[in-house]
């Protein structure tokens, strides 16, 4: 079953990565109001990962999915990092996202691509969220946004364990389908050129959106669109600096990249359309996009996000982008279609 057809309920999905107390420290509470109003909005997919606040999101996540029946919506998570029963007392470094989860659970945190470690990573997870079964699983940042010039290394580590042991999980009808979850098309690229095994889609991450999409849409895109693999869109607001926040690609937001959102914020101006309706429709209108999951850490920002889908963008702003060069020529916009 591809990811696309797993989602036809609606392509807006729930990142939960926020409820592993991703910048702040989220009451229970609030996390549990935020997911009920993703489900009361009409949500059916939601995202999480053992990394999240070392377990945290999927704690909360399935806490809050208890209440509900698990055929009614679709669930994936990750791979690759296992969460230890031990304190992790040094520094964690987990490259640019590095002190992202610090309000997260004090669990280590260790890499492990391995079909061993694999399987009990999705043992684990499937305790954690208290279900029975995960739709799609993903591989987690392999790549050189976490290992550096050893990316590679930890790529086929990945390919002859995770990806093996994945097919099979996959062949024996235990999880829908796989692939990999990461900041960057590098890893996305190569893993579609293989012959022994083929994913079924990617969580792409900042990396196709309003603000940030060349380097995808020079190979990637297309490629994946051809081949019919899916991508499901992460962090479609770029860390929150599309709507307001201070953060890119999980750090203080640079001068010329504050620039930019201020160039593009003025043409939404000026034809009234929210930013948030320009970057989650613009995600969208690829046609390799299969779904885009925003995060919430607050009931309020899941309505925001359910209206912005929905509202009516002036075919004008899309050319005003173009024509600004704010976003790429060959980038499909919704006026395309």
């Amino acid at each position: 079953m591809s990811v696309r057809g797993s989602l036809l309920k609606g392509p807006l999905g729930f990142g939960a990565a926020p409820l592993g107390n991703m910048f702040r420290n989220i009451p229970d509470a609030e996390a549990e109001a935020t997911v009920d109003a993703a489900w009361q909005q009409g949500g059916r997919y939601f995202d999480t990962a053992p990394f999240y606040g070392a377990g945290l999101s999927e704690i909360r996540l399935g806490r809050a999915l208890a209440k509900h029946n698990r055929n009614d919506y679709v669930l994936s998570t990750k791979v690759g990092r296992l969460i230890l029963d031990e304190v992790e007392t040094g520094k964690r470094d987990f490259g640019e996202k590095s002190g992202l989860f610090e309000f997260g659970r004090p669990n280590r945190v260790v890499y492990d691509y391995s079909a061993d470690g694999t399987l009990r990573s999705i043992d684990d997870s499937l305790k954690r969220l208290g279900v029975e079964r995960i739709d799609f699983v993903w591989i987690h940042d392999v790549s050189r946004d976490f290992h550096g010039d050893q990316w590679l290394h930890f790529f086929e580590i990945a390919r002859t364990g995770a990806f093996r042991a994945l097919t099979k999980l996959r062949e024996q009808g235990v999880i829908k389908g796989w692939g990999l979850g990461v900041n960057s098309v590098e890893p996305c690229e190569l893993t579609l050129d293989m012959t022994e095994t083929q994913p079924d889609g990617f969580l792409l991450a900042g990396r196709y959106t309003l603000l940030d999409h060349e380097r995808a849409l020079q190979r990637l895109m297309p490629a994946a669109a051809a081949k019919k693999v899916d991508i499901v869109i992460g962090g479609p607001y770029s860390s929150g600096v599309l709507v307001g926040g201070a953060h890119f690609e999980y750090q203080k937001a640079p001068p010329e990249i504050l620039a930019k959102v201020e160039r593009i914020r003025a043409v939404a101006q000026r034809y009234s359309v929210p930013i948030k309706a320009a970057a989650l429709q613009f995600s969208l209108a690829h046609p390799a996009a299969a779904a885009v999951i925003p995060g919430a850490s607050r009931p309020e920002r899941i309505a925001e996000d359910h209206a912005a889908l929905a509202f009516v963008i002036p075919g004008d702003f899309w050319r005003e982008l173009r024509e600004q060069k704010l976003v790429a020529a060959q980038a499909p916009l919704p006026i395309d279609r």
